[in-house]
């Protein structure tokens, strides 16, 4: 006999005895069924939280180092005596200024450009609507830093930048809430006191919660980007000391006595944030302890500043959850291999339980290989069955997994076809033992086993 009317054979037999024995089937396929679901879930996860590392990395944009400003809390009066002669005099740093961007693009190789940015608060009007939003101070290499890219209009030019015109690049949330049925290029949006015509329209950026709170992140769609001095020009520059700041400094001097310990932080740093874009990936390490040197020097010993490097920050994020889902994909896999044996225990209970049907078919002429294929098809098919309603739990618990835990699950077809040959794979290796052993019966042994 051929392989194929042999297959369809045993194929047949092995529905049949399946269906004679529904609810043992069905028990026996659990362990495969939780098994398949648990390994697809886990890799749903493992793959949502890739992706919003990767997603993590693109808002960062890839080579760039980070530096921030760190704002110091004053203090208060020291009340012990000793201390008061022995504390020293605060060494002044000017903060974190473009000049300290210039410098570094100038001073070190394998930088490709910086991209300062300085960040106000501030609410937009138009034709009756309001809302807060933050108009950004930065240069044109900012969307290269960032990989923004433009839907509408372009960017301001160098001249526009020099001249600090009043031309502002708007992000898509700021378009929908306020040009919703016109073209915005060319028209004006109030932001503070200062009208700004719209030049350009940044495309819409999709972020998860997730990775707003992870990286301390804005909603980047309702920005509103203009050139570094026109907000330093025309809205704030909190190097320079203004009329108002002095008669603040007075006012607050006449109370020191009083609220010398409820003194807040002030933020004389021109930059909130200044991006480094290396050329090689290789140097950013490097690059990142030279810079952190040469700023520390530039203010006095002040270390008023933090020097990120996001891409290492997220490799070895992206390294650790990869362990982690690896053991969770063990652990998981555990249910396969229990699953493996219970159809083995079944298998070989069956196989006493129909010994003299096993007899009876050699003795009208089936051979080893017949009696093989006939219990190997039916634990394979309790696999294939076990599998496939597993991957059914599998897509559910996943869908679960996002909707309740808010995790981002990603069911990848690899994830699916490999979970499925795991299964088939475990009912042939659990289900050839007992096939074997079926084979190996003597049939007239069989014939006279009651």
């Amino acid at each position: 006999m051929s392989i194929y009317p042999l297959f369809v054979q045993s194929l047949s037999i092995a529905v049949e005895a399946i269906t004679h024995n529904k609810l043992r089937a069905i028990l026996t396929s659990l362990g495969i069924v939780f098994g398949v679901g648990s390994v697809i879930s886990m890799l749903a996860v493992g793959t949502g939280a890739e992706q919003e590392i990767l997603e993590q990395m693109k808002l960062l944009g890839a080579n760039n180092i980070i530096i921030t400003p760190v704002v110091e809390q004053e203090e208060g009066k020291v009340t012990d005596e000793d201390a008061s002669k022995k504390k020293e005099k605060k060494k002044f740093s000017p903060g974190l200024t473009l000049q300290d961007g210039r410098s570094i693009q100038k001073t070190l190789p394998f930088v490709d450009f910086i991209s300062p940015e300085v960040v106000v608060e501030t609410v937009v009007i138009r034709e009756g609507m309001k809302r807060s939003a933050k108009i950004v101070g930065i240069d044109s290499t900012y969307f290269h830093a960032t990989d923004f890219e433009l839907t509408e209009g372009k960017i301001f030019t160098d001249v526009q930048a020099d001249l600090a015109a009043p031309v502002a690049v708007i992000g898509y949330g700021i378009k929908t809430k306020f040009f919703a049925t016109e073209n915005p290029i060319g028209r004006t949006v109030k932001c503070g006191s200062l009208w700004l015509t719209v030049i350009g329209v940044l495309q819409e950026r999709k972020m998860s919660k997730g990775s707003m709170q992870h990286l301390g992140l804005r909603d980047f769609n309702f920005d509103v980007y203009v050139p570094i001095s026109t907000l330093l020009l025309r809205y704030k520059n909190r190097t320079m000391v203004t009329r108002t700041d002095i008669q603040k400094a007075a006012r607050s001097s006449g109370n020191d006595a009083s609220d010398e310990s409820d003194k807040k932080a002030v933020n004389y740093h021109q930059l909130d944030r200044l991006v480094v874009r290396v050329a090689e990936s290789a140097k950013m390490g490097g690059l990142a302890e030279i810079i952190s040197r040469m700023l520390e020097r530039r203010h006095n010993g002040v270390v008023d500043f933090q020097v990120t490097v996001p891409e290492q920050l997220l490799k070895q994020e992206q390294r650790t959850k990869e362990i982690f889902n690896i053991v969770l994909g063990a652990i998981a896999s555990i249910s396969l291999v229990v699953g493996g044996i219970g159809i083995m225990n079944i298998m070989l209970a069956s196989v006493l339980e129909r010994t003299k049907e096993v007899g009876i078919r050699r003795a009208i002429g089936a051979t080893r290989r017949h009696v093989i294929f006939q219990f190997l098809s039916e634990a394979v098919m309790i696999s294939v069955t076990g599998g496939l309603i597993g991957i059914a739990l599998g897509l559910l618990l996943s869908s679960a997994i996002e909707r309740f835990a808010g995790i981002n699950t990603i069911v990848s077809g690899v994830s699916v076809i490999v979970s499925f040959t795991i299964s088939i794979a475990i009912g042939i290796a659990f289900g050839i033992f007992p096939a074997m052993n079926a084979a190996k019966q003597d049939p007239v042994v069989s014939l006279r086993y009651e």
